[in-house]
C-alpha cells in the first residue's frame, strides 16, 4: 500500500484547547467527535469520575453556552477560532458538598470555581466570612502556619478578598494580613483537602451559592423579574434582590415545565395553585434554562434513589480514601511532632554542647593563665631572693657611710653653732655702723644748713648798706672816703678769708667722714663675704647630715624587708647610686643672685623619698627641715 493511500485512511482532525481552573490542556479532535467524546477526553486525562457535575462551557456571540453532550462538537455554534477554546467547570452544585463530593479532584475543581465566583464578587460574602474563607485557603495553599518562614509581607502578591470588602474597610494590606494570618494560625493540622472541604462548607450556606441567574418577563419585551437555577429548585428574585426570592418552586414541587419559542411554563403539582408563565429575552436562552432545569432535576431525583454499584463503589473507595488519608496525615502529624521535637532536643543539645564548650574552653584559658601566673610568681621569687642578697650587701655599704656621716654631723654642729654666733655679731656690727652712717648724714645736713644761713645773712647785711648809702649821701673828703674804702676792704678780706678757712674745715671734715665710712663698709663687706663661705659649708655639711639620717630610717626599713623576701624596688638601686655620686662632688652647684638691699630668706627642703609599693609599708618618709639664709644682696649662693 502506498503512502498516499495511508494518508487518505487517516482521520481528519481539528484542535481543541480547553481550560480549567488551574491548567490548559490540547486535545486532537476527530471531526465526527460528539460533545461526549470529547468530555470524556478530558475527564480521563484530568482523572475525574462524578462527571454528572461538569460541562464544556463556551461563549458565543457574546452570550455563555454549554456544548451539547449527544451533538457533534463542529455542528454546533462554537467559536471559529484555531484551536478552539472550552472552559471545563462545574455546570451543577451539589446540595451536600461533603456527602456528594467523593473525589479529591473533584473537590478541588470545585474550590477553585466558588473561590473565583466569591473574588469576582458573583456570590455575595460578608466580610467576617471573606477573612475565614480567605485563612482556609490560605491552609490549603500553604500547609501550617510557621511564623519563621511565613514572614509578614508573604500574602502581599495573593488575592484573597473581594475588591468590595477591601474598599468598604479603610485599612492597609498588611492589617488584612494580620487578620487573615490570625485565623491561619488556628487551622494547624489541617490538611489541604479538608480546608477546601470546610472552605465549600462555608461557601453551601451563602444566599448566592451555585445559583445562575437569568433575566425574565411576565409581558413581552420587558425586564421585570430574575430567574435562579439551582440544586435546590426555581426562585424567582426581584431585580435589585438576589437573596432573598419573591417565590420558589422546589423540584419535587413541579410536575411540568414546557417551553415555546420564548415563553416557559411551570406547572405545579397541586392543581390549585397558580402556573407560572414567563419569557426571556431569545429562544437560545429559553433551550439554555431549559438544560438547566433537566439537569438539575436528575440530579434532584438521583440523590433521592438507591445509588447504583458504581456510585456506591465510588463512594466506599472515597470512604476508604479518606480514612486513608486521615490515617496518613495523622502518621505525618505524628512523624512532624516527632520530628519538631527532636529538633527542638537537637537544638538543646547544640546549645547544651556550645555552653559545654565554653566551659572548656574558659576552663582551658584559666589554667594557662594559673600556669603563666605560676612561671611569673617562679620569676619574681628568684628575682626577690637576688634583690635580697644584693640589698643585704648594700644595706652594709650603707652601714658604713652612715657612721661616717654621723661623724661629720657632730663636727658640723659645733661648726654651726659658732657660724651663728658670728652671724649675729655681724649683725651687730651692722646695725651699729647703720646708725653711725645716719648720724653722720645728720650731721652734714646740718652743716650745710649753717652754711648757707651764713651765706644768706651775708647778702642781707650787703643789701642793708647799699640802701643806707643810697638814702644818705653825705659829702665827704676824699681822704675820709679814701680810709673808708681801705677799712672796709681790709675788713671784707678779714671776712672773706674767715668765710673761706672756715669752708674748707667743712669740707674737710665731710671728706673725711665719707672715707672713714667707705673703709667701714668694706671692711664689712668683706666680713661678710667671710660668713657667707662659712654658711656655705654649714649648709653643705647640714645637708650631709640630713642624709645621715634618712639612711638610719632607710637601713632598719630595708633590714625588715630583706628577711620578709620582698622584692628590692629598682628606685633604691638608683638611688645608692645616686647616693655614692653625690658624695663625690660638690653638693650645691647653681648660683642664686639676690637683690641689693634686701635679706634673701631662701627655705632648702630636703628631698623626700618615694617607695616602691612592694616595700612602701616598710620604708618612712624623713621629715622635711627649713634653714634660713640671711645675706646682703650682692652675694652669690651656689646651690
Amino acid at each position: 500500500m502506498s503512502i498516499t493511500g495511508l494518508k487518505r485512511k487517516q482521520p481528519k482532525t481539528f484542535k481543541v484547547k480547553v481550560i480549567t481552573m488551574d491548567a490548559e490542556m490540547e486535545f486532537s479532535c476527530e471531526i465526527k467527535w460528539k460533545g461526549k467524546d470529547l468530555f470524556d477526553q478530558v475527564c480521563r486525562a484530568l482523572g475525574l469520575r462524578e462527571t454528572w457535575f461538569f460541562g464544556l462551557q463556551f461563549s458565543i456571540k457574546g452570550m455563555l453556552t454549554w456544548l451539547k453532550m449527544d451533538k457533534k462538537v463542529l455542528d454546533q455554534e462554537i467559536p471559529k477560532e484555531d484551536p478552539v477554546c472550552f472552559r471545563f467547570l462545574a455546570k451543577f452544585y451539589p446540595e451536600k458538598v461533603e456527602e456528594e463530593l467523593l473525589q479529591e479532584i473533584t473537590q478541588h475543581l470545585f474550590f477553585l470555581q466558588v473561590k473565583k465566583q466569591i473574588l469576582d464578587e458573583e456570590i455575595y460574602c460578608s466580610p467576617e466570612a471573606t477573612i475565614l474563607l480567605a485563612s482556609y485557603a490560605v491552609q490549603a495553599k500553604y500547609g501550617d502556619y510557621d511564623p519563621d518562614l511565613h514572614k509578614p509581607g508573604f500574602l502581599a502578591q495573593e488575592e484573597l478578598l473581594p475588591k468590595r470588602v477591601l474598599r468598604q474597610y479603610q485599612m492597609t494590606p498588611d492589617m488584612w494580613e494580620e487578620r487573615i494570618a490570625a485565623w491561619y494560625a488556628g487551622h494547624r493540622g489541617t490538611a489541604r483537602y479538608e480546608a477546601e472541604m470546610n472552605y465549600l462548607k462555608i461557601a453551601q450556606d451563602l444566599e448566592m451559592y451555585g445559583v445562575n441567574y437569568f433575566p425574565i418577563a411576565q409581558k413581552k419585551n420587558h425586564t421585570d423579574f430574575l430567574l435562579g437555577v439551582d440544586a435546590k429548585g426555581i426562585h424567582v428574585y426581584s431585580i435589585n434582590n438576589r437573596f432573598s426570592p419573591n417565590k420558589s418552586f422546589e423540584w419535587s414541587s413541579i410536575r411540568n415545565i414546557s417551553y415555546s419559542e420564548k415563553e416557559l411554563t411551570i406547572k405545579p403539582i397541586d392543581k390549585k395553585a397558580e402556573v407560572f408563565k414567563f419569557f426571556s429575552s431569545q429562544p437560545k436562552v429559553n433551550k439554555l434554562i431549559m438544560q438547566l432545569f433537566i439537569g438539575n432535576h436528575d440530579l434532584f431525583m438521583r440523590r433521592r434513589r438507591v445509588d447504583p454499584i458504581e456510585i456506591q463503589q465510588m463512594k466506599a473507595q472515597a470512604r476508604e480514601e479518606k480514612a486513608r488519608k486521615k490515617m496518613e496525615h495523622q502518621r505525618l502529624a505524628r512523624e512532624k511532632q516527632l520530628r519538631e521535637e527532636a529538633e527542638r532536643a537537637k537544638e538543646e543539645m547544640e546549645r547544651r554542647l556550645f555552653e559545654v564548650e565554653d566551659e572548656a574552653r574558659q576552663a582551658n584559658e584559666a589554667l594557662r593563665r594559673s600556669e603563666a601566673a605560676a612561671e611569673l610568681l617562679a620569676e619574681k621569687a628568684q628575682i626577690a631572693e637576688d634583690e635580697a642578697k644584693l640589698l643585704a650587701q648594700n644595706a652594709a655599704e650603707a652601714e658604713q657611710e652612715r657612721q661616717r656621716l654621723e661623724l661629720a654631723a657632730r663636727k658640723t654642729k659645733e661648726e654651726k653653732r659658732l657660724m651663728e654666733h658670728k652671724m649675729r655679731e655681724a649683725e651687730l656690727i651692722a646695725m651699729q655702723l647703720v646708725k653711725e652712717s645716719d648720724l653722720r648724714a645728720k650731721e652734714t645736713e646740718h652743716l650745710k644748713q649753717d652754711l648757707q644761713e651764713a651765706r644768706d645773712a651775708e647778702e642781707k647785711v650787703k643789701q642793708k648798706l647799699l640802701d643806707v648809702n643810697k638814702l644818705n649821701p653825705l659829702p665827704c673828703p676824699p681822704s675820709f672816703l679814701a680810709d673808708i674804702r681801705d677799712a672796709s676792704a681790709d675788713k671784707g678780706g678779714v671776712k672773706l678769708d674767715l668765710r673761706d678757712i672756715d669752708l674748707k674745715r667743712l669740707s674737710l671734715e665731710i671728706e673725711r667722714e665719707r672715707l672713714d665710712y667707705l673703709d667701714k663698709s668694706r671692711k664689712f663687706e668683706d666680713r661678710l663675704k667671710e660668713l657667707k663661705s662659712e654658711i656655705h659649708a654649714l649648709k653643705l655639711e647640714e645637708k650631709q647630715a640630713g642624709f645621715l639620717s634618712r639612711w638610719n630610717e632607710l637601713l632598719g626599713s630595708l633590714d625588715r624587708s630583706s628577711r620578709k623576701m620582698y622584692k628590692t624596688p629598682l628606685w633604691i638601686e638608683a638611688f645608692e647610686a645616686d647616693l655614692l655620686d653625690s658624695l663625690q662632688r660638690p653638693f650645691l652647684m647653681h648660683p642664686l643672685k639676690a637683690d641689693d638691699n634686701a635679706i634673701l630668706e631662701t627655705p632648702i627642703e630636703k628631698p623626700s623619698l618615694q617607695t616602691d609599693p612592694f616595700v612602701g609599708g616598710n620604708v618612712g618618709t624623713g621629715t622635711r627641715k627649713q634653714i634660713k639664709v640671711q645675706q646682703h644682696k650682692t652675694d652669690v649662693i651656689y646651690i
